[in-house]
């Protein structure tokens, strides 16, 4: 049987809405859809993509950290950008993490996220690869 591991980050969303910003279920670990929003609410890299996507793959590398894991265990990512037009600078910050792991990855416009001045959201998935 598998255990299973959820870290949360403490936003306010998580008891709310009902979920973890990763959970790790044997080597396997899922981060949630992760933004720019800090720890007090703020949005770090305001009108800025690049400084959002390189400030999300903090938040990222901090949960997978705390689940035994680091970013050269990804195997996936999802971006979800607001405006397809700046798929260069979210592509530029993901290139500068991932050049040398080369995750598999999506990116895909969507209408909105949760608050208006987020122009990207971000998940992955990572294997602990023995």
């Amino acid at each position: 049987m598998l255990e299973r591991i959820n870290f949360s980050s403490g936003t306010k969303w998580e008891n709310s809405v009902g979920y973890s910003r990763a959970v790790r279920a044997g080597d396997y670990i899922f981060v949630s859809g992760t933004t720019a929003i800090d720890e007090n609410g703020n949005i770090n890299g305001l009108g800025d993509v690049y400084r959002q996507t390189k400030y999300i793959f903090l938040k990222i590398e901090k949960a997978l950290n705390n689940l035994g894991a680091k970013l050269d265990d990804v195997v996936r990512t999802r971006m979800f950008i607001t405006n397809i037009e700046l798929w260069d600078d979210a592509g530029r910050a993901h290139g500068e993490v991932f050049k040398n792991i080369k995750p598999a990855a999506t990116m895909v416009q969507v209408s909105s996220l949760i608050e208006p001045d987020l122009l990207i959201e971000i998940e992955v998935d990572a294997i602990l690869l023995k």
